[in-house]
């Protein structure tokens, strides 16, 4: 028996599909919105419509950009032969928040996870060695997650890309073992940037 309108339980059911959103938070987030003023609900639903309908993938890195290609392919002033692989996104960021590194990036949108029934085709590895293989890149920095799909995913890879004479680093573990590069803080990025070491 629902205690709550369809459309409400409807809303809460979304909210709860969330990564990190359990029931009940998924109902204070529903409850808040209802809560809302019109225009504020309608300015909150319009924005993630308008995230969705102009936000896709760089051609070159696979970063989330509005834009022909994101701003940091975009800059003249990175170091182009040195390639930054990431995850997720969010790894991006907490890079570049470190102010520390000059390269550009390749995002993978995951790791690789038989558990989760992700393997190398569900991730953007073959985009990866394309531009490996067009030359003029130098190092390749292999900065997954320090745990077993990021470590497996980053071996994957440099033995994919080994054979193109590129030289592959692996992050130095500053980044404790099991976390997650969104939560390390700058200091700790710069060091495990700093000692990364050839896999």
């Amino acid at each position: 028996m629902s205690f709550f309108p369809p459309a409400l339980e409807n809303l809460i059911d979304k909210f709860a599909s969330l990564p990190g959103i359990g029931k009940k938070s998924a109902q204070r987030l529903a409850f808040y919105v209802l809560s809302l003023p019109d225009n504020e609900a309608e300015s909150f639903a319009s924005a993630i419509i308008g995230a969705k309908k102009s936000v896709h993938c760089c051609p070159i890195c696979q970063n989330l950009t509005d834009g022909e290609i994101c701003s940091v392919c975009g800059d003249d002033r990175r170091e182009k032969g040195i390639i930054c692989v990431v995850a997720e996104p969010r790894d991006v960021l907490s890079f570049e928040r470190s102010r520390e590194y000059k390269g550009v990036y390749h995002v993978l949108h995951g790791v690789m996870s038989p558990m989760n029934h992700i393997g190398p085709d569900d991730l953007k590895i073959s985009e990866l060695v394309e531009r490996v293989a067009s030359g003029g890149v130098q190092e390749v920095i292999m900065a997954t997650n320090p745990d077993t799909e990021g470590d497996t995913t980053a071996m994957y890879i440099s033995r994919l890309i080994k054979p193109f004479g590129v030289k592959v680093t692996r992050l130095a573990y500053g980044i404790p073992v099991g976390s997650n590069l969104e939560f390390a803080d700058e200091a700790t990025l710069t060091r495990a940037l700093e000692g990364r070491r050839e896999i």
